[in-house]
């Protein structure tokens, strides 16, 4: 017999989602088991997580690197943790989220999606991710005339989200608009309690100077494109970030460059 198709119908009720139970008379009818499968799927596609992280997890996280292994252990297990302790004893969520901070590469998104993925998954979430850029993109999109979308449309389901993931935040540049539409979104976040996973390429705060290093000169080891946030956002939210969110360091260098583009090894 081959293999059952893993679009084929559930056999148990054959995709209507419920079974119909004997009573002795019409029958009575009761969630299939197959209901809580297609409600996580569901809730899934509707994170709008980008095709490339769909199936990163947190269980597949590569936390093997020449330069950081320690780092990047310590974060997958800081990030087991949140998922694991994210119901509180009064039965519901935790109001704060996750800051995941480091050089472009080193699996912060990754982490992210597998939080949310995790998040989804166990406690049944609604979940959104987002990139910060895109988001800004698609707010200036609905000043069109011909646009299908108004700006509250394009905000409530991010406003909303019962867990958020704001991707690359420090990416576009600061103008007083993408500060107000950052301000808008993280200030209702905040006063509803509701937690938001963020990932940034920037330091929190200035990059550290060696003893002998000048002001005006990056370190040897440093970029001169090492840029704090509280350069590419308002300090204010900078400040809102460490009551919102833990911050979790992947202080590495770039994985896709060290590891996956390596020397083929024959």
């Amino acid at each position: 017999m081959p293999p059952e198709s893993a679009d084929a119908p559930c056999p148990r009720c054959e995709g209507r989602g419920w079974v119909l139970e004997p009573d002795g008379s019409a029958g009575t009818a009761s969630p299939c088991s197959c209901r809580n499968a297609r409600e996580v799927e569901l809730r899934l596609e509707r994170a709008g997580i980008p095709p490339r992280y769909l199936r990163k997890t947190l269980q597949n996280f590569n936390a093997e690197s020449p330069s950081g292994a320690d780092s990047l252990w310590q974060a997958k297990e800081l990030s087991l943790q949140y998922v694991r302790d994210f119901l509180t004893s009064s039965g519901g969520f935790v109001e704060t989220g996750l800051l995941f901070t480091g050089p472009p590469g080193g699996g912060k998104t990754h982490l992210a999606v597998g939080v949310l993925r995790a998040l989804i998954e166990r406690y049944a979430v609604r979940g959104r991710f987002v990139d910060f850029t895109d988001l800004v993109y698609q707010i200036q999109s609905t000043f069109d005339a011909g646009s299908e979308e108004s700006k509250d449309q394009v905000l409530s389901p991010i406003i909303e989200a019962e867990v958020l993931v704001l991707d690359e935040l420090g990416a576009q540049r600061s103008t007083p608009f993408v500060n107000d539409m950052l301000y808008l979104v993280l200030n209702k976040r905040y006063a509803r309690c509701l937690p938001t996973i963020f990932t940034t390429n920037h330091p929190i705060g200035e990059p550290e100077r060696t003893r002998d290093q000048s002001p005006d000169r990056p370190p040897a080891h440093q970029s001169s494109e090492v840029i704090p946030l509280t350069q590419r956002i308002p300090v204010r939210l900078v400040s809102r970030l460490y009551e919102m969110a833990r911050m979790i360091e992947l202080p590495v260098k770039d994985f896709r460059h060290e590891v996956q583009a390596g020397p083929i090894r024959v």
